[in-house]
């Protein structure tokens, strides 16, 4: 007898769903008396005087630890328990988002997390392997009130099912079969045991999870990164990285690991991992695939090399009259000095300046001094004095300014040549001929103007860019007022490595602002002193006031906030962050130097990569794992697969796999573990009605959906979308598109790259060829647009069907 889920009769399911009413209740009044005990906490350690710099570092970090717990409590409201294991030894256990402690020190837990051990078998246990389970049972619950309840029960172990049987398959398909939102729900509740398995994986090391279209990826990633945060606390401080494919998805995942209490995770697309900039814009194809290569590094490094002391010849400097000539010798040994080690370019930049300054003030002292040893040889000679004296004080008024005092070279005893050299190096940092100089050998650069001047100039591209084709240089050109790539993230990121950041600026101006702040503090407690006297508080007055208790620096730092900034908040603004663990979903897409980038951000090489190469659809991607990750992991990663196709019903999986034999011959579709959606069907058109009928179409996929509340997706080639989304828009009001798509509108048009990880109940894939057409890996293109569905699936052509979907039934017109 296998694990069978129960529908008990009304009166006991009304006694059943009371008794755990009453546990709900129990459970929810426990965690308000944490949030009050949290929030007195909270507020005490807020009004603590911080003192010093070292006090105010650990009450913020006090600060943001509490605030995250009362986030967490927070979020959990919402289907706080969900679950219930009745076990052959020992008493039941109460399974839910967070874990909830018993009302007295020695009660058992009246609330499990999902993600410690002993919750573990709610989701691995089967009648195979019931790991001392004998009733598992799944609670539906609304706010506050549970609805109703399903049970499995473990009864006779003496046969052995297939141990492939879902767990809460009733509570899973109830889930499944549920209208789409436009927002992405946690599955807690409904998470299968090869999911579990992966998401409890160790993470260290590098794990790649291979699935194909709706075997749950992405629910894998985002409960994962929450169950690492929950078992490896000191993840907290560093954070864990997800990234998505675009800000669509980010948009359409990003209610889930709130709503697991998590706020060390941050969400980012490659376009918004530069801090300050959010790339949106793509490129064609064949550029992104070359600014994705490896090679771009090396690019960027010469492009780099050529601002330092770049000179072909010897450098002629005018400086007060005096011509001064440094030699290329000199210059690149400045420049090999300044940058030993690996100093960064902006960094190094100080090291190259005093060097440069210091030949520059050895010379122009050596000048004047020709100058007196000449002068002494004309006195011997007794020639006219006073006219080289009024030459001599032409050239000093040249270097000196108007006001430069008379030199009486006959009178003063000649100035040594250290003392004169020391005037020189107090004149040059200020001297705007030796500043004009320094911005040509050594300019600052930001990562901005580095790659705009780079991509501007043919000849800057070609001097860096020798492994290029001349005319994949050409590709490259780009406008100076271009906006900023997906694809030019990484290089950004690339050249921000190259080119440091000098921060001395930035500390002398809060050095500054703390001691205005110390200032004003101080001015504070000399008003508070003068209120009571300059001499103090009259005898056998004890009343003391402020300025008898702190001081000046005590008082500004208890004006300083504590940072209350989550971590993902305080990692998002810096780029130098570097996070304890990094997920990436639809990996297949990542390009090389996106690679490069996120390894950074890891030093520790702990990744889970999520992705499937059958959807590979991107230029400067990969479709193969060992091909994308060798480069930066070697051989050191493992691969787990998901196997099973929760969301795609059995019906478009078959009609979806012709083009997935196309990509991978090998490689076998998910199974399915639901079929019933409507037949999917293709329509043909003319070319001149396609726009037209598209909309005509989609107005009909809407109106089916409308009465439960489901989502229509129509996707697009991306060369056709301001072509085609307005047709549906005037079809069906309140359609969205573009780069902020709403996807919790009834109708969104998107591209295949925006579609990347997302469902929607009914969809329409609108001119396949084209799909076929813009993309070198259209294939791929065309595979994702048609699993995007959990109902129907409508494909429209005009012209000819490609062959890949040619045995799709025929749409039947009335």
């Amino acid at each position: 007898m296998t694990s069978s889920s129960l529908h008990r009769p009304a009166g006991r399911q009304t006694a059943d769903t009371r008794r755990e009413q009453e546990h709900l209740d129990l459970v929810h009044h426990q965690i308000a008396v944490q949030r009050a005990e949290i929030d007195r906490e909270l507020r005490a350690v807020l009004r603590e005087p911080a003192g010093t710099a070292q006090g105010q570092v650990e009450r913020g970090t006090a600060a943001a630890r509490l605030a995250r717990h009362l986030a967490a409590l927070d979020a959990a409201e919402n289907g706080l328990c969900f679950g219930r294991l009745d076990r052959t030894v020992g008493d039941r256990l109460y399974v839910g988002r967070i874990g909830v402690p018993g009302v007295g020190p020695d009660d058992d837990p009246l609330l499990v997390d999902w993600r410690a051990p002993a919750a573990r078998p709610f989701y691995t246990a089967t009648a195979a392997a019931p790991q001392g389970v004998r009733l598992r049972r799944h609670l539906h619950t609304r706010n506050r009130r549970v609805l109703r309840v399903d049970d499995e029960l473990f009864a006779d172990l003496s046969a052995v099912p297939d141990d492939t049987r879902l767990s809460g398959e009733a509570a899973l398909l109830a889930a499944l079969r549920q209208s789409r939102t436009g927002r992405m729900q946690d599955a807690v509740a409904t998470l299968q045991a090869e999911q579990d398995r992966i998401i409890r994986s160790p993470h260290t090391g590098v794990m790649v999870v291979q699935g194909g279209p709706g075997t749950g990826k992405t629910v894998v990633a985002l409960h994962r990164a929450a169950y690492l945060l929950y078992t490896h606390p000191r993840l907290e401080r560093s954070g864990v990285l997800v990234v998505g494919p675009n800000s669509v998805f980010l948009d359409y995942i990003g209610q889930v690991l709130p709503g697991l209490g998590e706020t060390s995770v941050l969400l980012s697309s490659v376009g918004g991992l530069y801090p300050g900039l959010l790339a949106r814009a793509e490129e064609p194809p064949a550029v992104a695939e070359i600014k994705g290569r490896l090679a771009m590094a090396e690019v960027l490094e010469r492009a780099v090399r050529a601002r330092q002391a770049a000179v072909t010849g010897p450098v002629d400097v005018a400086i007060g009259g005096e011509l001064v000539r440094l030699t290329r010798r000199f210059l690149t040994d400045a420049a090999d000095r300044a940058t030993e080690g690996g100093v960064p370019h902006n960094l190094a930049r100080p090291a190259f300046r005093e060097a440069v300054l210091d030949e520059l003030a050895d010379r122009l002292a050596r000048v004047i001094g020709d100058i007196e040893a000449g002068f002494e040889e004309v006195l011997a000679d007794q020639v006219d004095v006073a006219a080289l004296e009024r030459a001599v004080q032409q050239d000093l008024a040249g270097v000196f300014g108007d006001d430069a005092s008379v030199y009486d070279l006959r009178a003063q005893e000649p100035v040594e040549f250290a003392e004169r050299k020391a005037d020189w190096l107090e004149m040059l940092p200020r001297d705007p001929v030796a500043r004009k100089l320094m911005d040509l050998l050594w300019p600052v650069l930001t990562p901005q103007r580095l790659l705009t001047e780079l991509f501007t100039d043919p000849d800057r591209l070609a001097e860096a860019a020798p492994c290029l084709t001349e005319a994949e240089r050409a590709l490259l050109l780009r406008r100076p007022d271009a906006p900023w790539t997906l694809s030019d993230v990484p290089l950004l990121d690339e050249a921000a490595e190259l080119l440091g950041s000098d921060d001395r600026v930035e500390t002398e101006r809060e050095t500054a602002r703390r001691d205005a702040r110390q200032d004003y503090a101080q001015g504070v407690l000399d008003i508070a002193r003068a209120s009571r006297g300059d001499d103090g508080p009259a005898e056998g007055d004890e009343r003391l006031n402020a300025a008898d208790l702190v001081t000046a620096e005590q008082l500004a730092a208890w004006h300083t906030g504590a940072d209350l900034r989550t971590v993902a908040e305080r990692a998002a603004a810096d780029r130098s962050w570097t996070f304890g663990h990094v997920i990436v979903d639809e990996a297949q897409d990542v390009s090389p130097m996106t690679w490069r980038l996120l390894v950074r951000r890891c030093p520790t090489r702990s990744f889970t990569v999520v992705g499937d190469a059958a959807q590979s659809s991107d230029a400067a991607g990969s479709t193969s794992w060992q091909e994308a990750l060798s480069p930066f992991f070697g051989t050191r990663w493992r691969r787990e697969e998901l196997t099973v196709n929760y969301r795609t019903p059995a019906e478009i999986v078959v009609a979806a796999a012709p083009v997935l034999a196309a990509i991978a011959p090998d490689l076998a579709p998910a199974r399915a573990v639901r079929d019933g959606a409507a037949p999917p069907c293709r329509e043909g058109t003319t070319a001149e009605d396609f726009p037209a009928r598209l909309a005509a179409v989609t107005a009909e996929a809407a109106a089916a959906c409308a009465g439960d509340g489901g989502r229509v997706a129509v996707i697009v080639p991306s060369a056709d979308l301001d072509r085609l989304a307005p047709a549906v828009a005037e079809a069906v009001p309140g359609t969205s598109w573009g780069a902020d798509a709403d996807l919790e509108q009834p109708v969104v048009v998107l591209t295949v790259r925006q579609a990347k990880g997302l469902e929607f109940d009914s969809v329409v894939v609108a001119d396949p060829q084209g799909m076929l057409d813009g993309s070198a890996r259209g294939l791929s293109d065309l595979y994702v647009a048609l699993t995007r569905a959990g109902r129907s699936l409508h494909v429209l052509h005009p012209g000819p069907v490609p062959p890949v979907l040619e045995d799709l039934p025929v749409h039947a017109t009335t």
